[in-house]
């Protein structure tokens, strides 16, 4: 099955819910970065995220980056997605290695102390920019920690990668769940209950549970309505006129001194590690195209 998204309510519209699949999409991710089973982990996990929040925006052009900045190996994570739940991203340091931590991938440990942005970009003059401390550095409870205080909405975040021997992406996912401002008492207890009975989403989705399945266990007795279904897929927009942009925005000078070099260039997407060659005669034309 491809991976999908799965937009829900609950109890009246007191709950909205988001559930989904992402093993593909995970999968994919490493092979482009080839990434290490705790970076493979760490990037499943926002990627996955990212599909869901980008699938919360509104307009087809809405934009959204979620930066993961920490002081542990990893050094960081890129993750934009827009509203269609297309998804990309890349960590800072790929091949980071570390001992597991009660037997599951150190992930916490591999991102570290550090910010969490969320940046969405919904055509306005600036963007909304969101920020707070990373609480574990394990993404979800990062995530869960950044709803409550930057958009003051009660969430459970849940996302989970598992790997198989071989360290290709056995499953991945997750969900957000979210309390509207009208939610009674009597919701959240029994969404707490219910919430305290799933502890591992990856045993979940290992166990081979689909997204409709994950928020049954969660929403089932609240009366769950699913509202849609959304393919999410890892995709990367770059090509050689994006790529070209950034080439000029590294200035005249330094431009100057490539062509004089004599070489021509060769200029990699971070996102999907797409390689991208400017010959020198290239190199003169953007010049004079920033004029």
């Amino acid at each position: 099955m491809k991976d999908y998204i799965v937009r829900a309510t609950a109890a009246d519209s007191q709950i909205r819910a988001f559930a989904a699949t992402t093993a593909e999409m995970t999968e994919t991710a490493r092979a482009y970065h080839n990434t290490s089973p705790v970076a493979t982990a760490a990037l499943g996990r926002l990627l996955t995220a990212g599909a869901m929040m980008g699938s919360m925006m509104k307009n087809e052009s809405d934009v959204l980056t979620l930066q993961v900045r920490g002081d542990g190996p990893l050094g960081g994570i890129t993750v934009t997605a827009d509203s269609r739940a297309h998804v990309k991203g890349y960590v800072n340091n790929p091949d980071v290695m570390l001992p597991a931590k009660n037997g599951k991938l150190d992930v916490g440990g591999a991102v570290g102390i550090g910010l969490l942005q969320v940046i969405k970009d919904m055509g306005l003059k600036e963007p909304y920019v969101g920020q707070t401390i990373l609480v574990s550095g394990e993404i979800a409870e990062d995530l869960t920690y950044y709803f409550a205080n930057s958009e003051q909405v009660p969430s459970s975040v849940g996302l989970g990668v598992l790997m198989n021997h071989d360290n290709t992406v056995r499953c991945a996912g997750g969900f957000i769940i979210q309390l509207m401002p009208f939610a009674k008492e009597e919701t959240i207890s029994r969404l707490e209950e219910n919430l305290k009975k799933v502890t591992s989403v990856t045993e979940l989705l290992d166990r081979g549970y689909s997204p409709e399945q994950l928020l049954g266990e969660l929403l089932g007795d609240l009366g769950l309505e699913i509202t849609d279904t959304v393919p999410t897929q890892f995709y990367c927009d770059c090509s050689k006129e994006r790529v070209e942009k950034a080439v000029a925005s590294i200035g005249r000078k330094e431009l100057e001194e490539m062509i004089g070099d004599g070489e021509d260039i060769e200029v990699k997407c971070h996102f999907c590690g797409a390689a991208y060659n400017y010959t020198i005669e290239e190199l003169k034309e953007i010049i004079k195209r920033s004029r």
